[in-house]
């Protein structure tokens, strides 16, 4: 079924077709029966599928990546679709444009995207008036945040502090996106000196709290090995809780997309089947180096539930989708799912 209706929704823009189909899920779901068929068919049930990380319960492995709802916009309709989690945003202090249209482009024969979008979104307020009505399914949510394109990088732990503390009482947990290709500099807050010293701002804020809540660092997978092992050391001597690996590529290697036509795109971060050796590489780089003490949140090129059992076997413990649930919609969730069940009895069998 979904497969007809991706071949439709695939001939118009992408941009303005995701609001064409959210905009269309949230006003189906309004109806009682769709509902009930939504949590019938896709949300799984099974109490085997609930997974502690960071102190929290995740009603299930598989979430949904940062950057597919950025205003937090369709919590509730995304949980219908099977969902554990959510993670919106990138947010930013203020609301900005990000960068100009044309900025979202689909390699069908790669079953791949490359985005430039550049931190749209309508600024953390605006996000916080929709985490108020959100939370249907027992759904968990986390906030991805950054800075605004027109701060500095001097002055960038402002913005991520702003909004660590807008979204503190209606997320539950935080990203640090310092890995996106598509804000001018902003990898360069990758670099071991600034990276150490905004995650121990946040820490130390966090601290603060009287509960107080995970904070992950999401990185590229562009990073050199040597990047790597001080990501690692940063993590460890921070004690923040966690990685979410990976970000987007700027890699065009490997591609069936004629060249001409990858060029004509232009710049922008990479994601989709093409990521999945790299960002499932960086995990098992990141998990042997660690010796398993940081838990990692993989991303990148799961378009099967073979794809989320190989990041689960390199690593992670958890496991989220975008350019998969937009090519194979929700019944992936659902089949993963099914899949990890399995993994996990013959792992404890």
């Amino acid at each position: 079924m979904y497969s007809i209706l991706r071949k439709f929704l695939f001939f118009f823009d992408p941009e303005r077709v995701h609001y064409f189909t959210m905009n269309s899920l949230s006003l189906f779901l309004k109806i009682g029966l769709i509902r009930k068929i939504f949590k019938n068919e896709f949300i799984s049930h099974d109490k085997t599928l609930v997974t502690n990380v960071f102190g929290l319960d995740f009603r299930n492995p598989v979430g949904l990546a940062a950057g597919f709802d950025k205003n937090a916009k369709y919590i509730n309709e995304l949980s219908y679709c099977g969902f554990g989690f959510i993670e919106i945003g990138t947010l930013t202090p203020k609301g900005q444009s990000g960068n100009p249209k044309k900025r979202l482009f689909r390699l069908k024969s790669d079953q791949a995207i490359i985005n430039r979008m550049g931190f749209n979104n309508d600024g953390v307020e605006v996000a916080i008036k929709h985490l108020k009505k959100a939370r249907e399914n027992g759904v968990l949510v986390g906030g991805n945040i950054g800075k605004n394109k027109v701060t500095l990088n001097e002055n960038a732990n402002n913005d991520y502090l702003l909004c660590f503390h807008a979204l503190f009482d209606f997320v539950d947990y935080f990203v640090v996106n310092v890995s996106s290709p598509n804000t001018p500099n902003l990898r360069a807050l990758q670099e071991k000196e600034p990276l150490e010293k905004l995650l121990s701002t946040l820490i130390t804020e966090n601290n603060k709290k009287s509960k107080r809540k995970p904070i992950l660092l999401k990185i590229a997978p562009d990073l050199t090995d040597e990047q790597l092992d001080d990501i690692v050391a940063i993590v460890l001597k921070t004690k923040i809780h966690g990685l979410i690996t990976t970000n987007t590529t700027i890699s065009r290697e490997g591609l069936v997309t004629p060249t001409e036509t990858v060029t004509e795109i232009g710049a922008g971060g990479l994601s989709g089947k093409p990521l999945l050796a790299r960002s499932t590489a960086v995990i098992k780089y990141i998990n042997q180096k660690s010796k398993g003490t940081i838990p990692i949140i993989g991303v990148g090129g799961i378009h099967s539930a073979e794809d989320a059992i190989e990041k689960l076997k390199a690593g992670a413990v958890l496991i989220q989708l975008y350019t998969g649930f937009i090519y194979e919609g929700p019944s992936l969730i659902k089949k993963i799912n099914t899949e990890i069940i399995n993994y996990r009895n013959q792992s404890h069998g």
